[in-house]
């Protein structure tokens, strides 16, 4: 893994419920709203004690200018969290007891956008992201927050080359299924069910033309009124839940 060793303040009570149950001793110290003393809160001071880490009352000024969005009362001074890259990509596959099941991000800019798809990715039991190094927003303080606690729990990969990783991935039995509006079959036609890295285009754009070319199917959703997509984040819930269910209705037949 790599990681920074520079200090981020991290905000919103999900994500920085999560970090102390997962890993604490990245947390510094933390700053709640001064007066505010609702029961989510005590939760969190409950776990900085019991982690003994320090935390102090702040007014909603302070807290307003060390967060980028909004706090909902807390910030924590974090060190910067780990990203995998193609080193680790590999033993992640090899540590796994069922089928793979990636999502690759071509391009996605957006922090908003990436911290849904992350959470979309942990709720549907996905084992790992992955983006390129040079085509997305990265893991920033906002992606945590719209994640809300998934940047914690779901690897997060980036890499030089999207597109000679999709052939490694190809290479050790992954089938590759990309989304794009001019797929010629339908997400819900295809058999989702066996190791799969699912491929989101950027938001307007879509694929990359050497990603499109990468993949070994191209699927698409059905679009049944006048919008011609829908935002990456909302299609790759969409796309992530479908195979979800193919894979459990699998796994209960005889």
């Amino acid at each position: 893994m790599n990681s920074s060793k520079q200090k981020e303040w991290l905000y919103g009570i999900h994500t920085i419920q999560t970090l102390l149950k997962t890993d604490a001793s990245r947390i510094s110290e933390l700053r709640f709203l001064r007066g505010r003393k609702d029961q989510r809160l005590q939760t969190l001071q409950s776990l900085a004690d019991r982690e003994a880490i320090p935390w102090a009352w702040a007014k909603r000024d302070e807290l307003d200018q060390l967060a980028e969005g909004k706090h909902q009362g807390v910030v924590a001074l974090c060190s910067a969290g780990t990203v995998a890259d193609e080193s680790q990509l590999e033993q992640l596959l090899a540590e796994l007891t069922e089928q793979p099941l990636l999502l690759v991000l071509d391009g996605v800019t957006d922090p908003h956008n990436l911290g849904a798809c992350l959470r979309s990715a942990d709720a549907a039991g996905v084992h790992g992201v992955i983006v390129a190094r040079d085509r997305s927003v990265g893991m920033t303080p906002v992606v945590r927050k719209v994640a809300s606690g998934a940047a914690e729990s779901v690897p997060f990969i980036m890499v030089t080359n999207l597109a000679r990783t999709l052939g490694r991935l190809k290479a050790v039995g992954i089938w590759v299924v990309g989304t794009d509006g001019e797929g010629q079959e339908l997400l819900y036609d295809t058999d989702m069910t066996g190791p799969l890295a699912l491929v989101m285009g950027a938001e307007g754009k879509g694929m990359r033309r050497l990603t499109r070319e990468a993949c070994d199917r191209l699927v698409k959703l059905p679009m049944l009124g006048a919008v011609s997509s829908l935002n990456v984040s909302v299609a790759t819930g969409v796309c992530l839940y479908e195979i979800r269910r193919q894979r459990t209705n699998a796994l209960s037949k005889p």
